[in-house]
């Protein structure tokens, strides 16, 4: 193993006065590689405290570029990076942190395609993701490489943490065999996410990681953590390796990666502008010169009531999409409507229903009201 420096002892003197870390601890640390899938909310703290604790070489996988938006939870990035490549904007963060690690930064979505270039070569993988296709895909490579997976998931105030690994225990697989069906689980961009969240989640993910390459302590393998910020609870539940999981079962089906967009039925990037696509949608501009027309038309506003306080649109009626099912016999299908929500996720899965229900004379806002704050009334707020 690498020896250490008098300036790389003095910097983490404090583990080296940990028995179970101690000289040898450090040195192991130094000579670990670690990837993090995501680069946002769940990938800030993880990446940071990884760099701090001296993991020698840490991957970062992300192709997205940091937004305003993005500062209120993905502390490793900062106003001044706004604009730029989330993996770069990471990476001279963490060596600002620690010039004595290696970060490597693949800016790429993680796929199917590379996947097992990128992993090979990490001793551990930290799921900072926040999509099925991804967590299918991290899940499935390890398990094809025998590598553990470090899994995180946060929404509003609820969190998740375990570490899933074959050799040992369960894997992802065996917890959830097949995904939720599309839409059923909104993500953090729709339904909002405390901001201190991620890091508590991101915490604990990075000490699992940190002990594992360590190999000590008693690790999250065969345990799923549930937690409630606001409880301040902590519970656990214990998960068993189910014996006909299809890939770390003793008779596998999946031997190699797959098409995991195909198989959960959505994409693996989040996208801001939702879309129903070409033949249900209509732009911000192409509605504004309805509204301008006085065309007959009802706009149907799919959102949660407290959104309204933010943005709304003149006009338009409120039918969150929980309720809107229920509240079929309210609307006339013999009328022209549009369907908005922030930003055309919702509205798509509403037109969905709408049109499995009967109606035709139905479109969705492309892009949802932040598209009508961008490109038509800058006076709206995008949130």
């Amino acid at each position: 193993m690498p020896e250490l420096s008098h300036e790389e002892i003095l910097r983490y003197s404090r583990h080296l006065l940990i028995p179970e870390v101690g000289l040898e601890g450090q040195k192991r640390l130094k000579s670990s590689a670690a990837l993090v899938i995501g680069a946002g909310g769940l990938g800030s703290p993880v990446a940071l405290y990884l760099a701090a604790a001296g993991v020698g070489r840490i991957g970062l996988v992300d192709y997205d570029v940091v937004d305003s938006s993005n500062l209120q939870r993905q502390v490793v990035h900062g106003t001044g990076t706004v604009g730029r490549l989330k993996v770069e904007s990471a990476r001279a963060r963490l060596l600002d942190l620690n010039p004595g690690i290696r970060v490597e930064a693949y800016n790429e979505p993680f796929s199917s395609a590379n996947a097992m270039r990128i992993v090979g070569d990490y001793d551990i993988l930290i799921d900072g993701t926040d999509n099925f296709p991804t967590r299918y895909l991290s899940n499935d490579v390890c398990v094809l490489l025998g590598k553990p997976n470090v899994y995180g998931s946060i929404f509003r105030f609820d969190g998740q943490a375990s570490v899933f690994y074959a050799k040992e225990g369960p894997c992802y697989r065996c917890l959830f065999p097949e995904p939720p069906p599309p839409g059923l689980v909104p993500s953090c961009a729709e339904g909002g996410v405390l901001g201190v969240l991620p890091g508590t989640i991101g915490t604990i993910q990075a000490t699992e990681a940190i002990k594992m390459l360590l190999g000590i302590g008693s690790s999250l393998v065969g345990r799923l953590l549930l937690y409630n910020a606001l409880e301040m609870s902590f519970e656990y539940v214990k998960l068993k390796k189910n014996p006909n999981c299809k890939i770390c079962g003793p008779h596998p089906e999946v031997t190699g990666l797959i098409d995991y967009d195909a198989f959960c039925g959505v994409p693996g990037m989040d996208h801001e502008q939702g879309s129903a696509g070409m033949d249900w949608d209509i732009t911000a501009v192409e509605l504004a010169e309805k509204i301008r027309r006085s065309d007959p038309l009802r706009l149907i506003d799919v959102r949660e009531p407290h959104e309204l306080a933010i943005s709304s649109l003149s006009g338009a009626e409120l039918f969150p999409l929980g309720q809107l099912a229920s509240r079929l016999p309210e609307l006339d299908s013999a009328q022209e409507m549009v369907v908005i929500c922030k930003s055309g996720m919702r509205s798509a899965r509403a037109l969905e229903l709408l049109v499995s229900a009967g109606f035709r004379k139905v479109r969705n806002l492309k892009g949802g009201i932040n598209a009508w704050s961008r490109e038509v009334d800058a006076r709206l707020p995008v949130y």
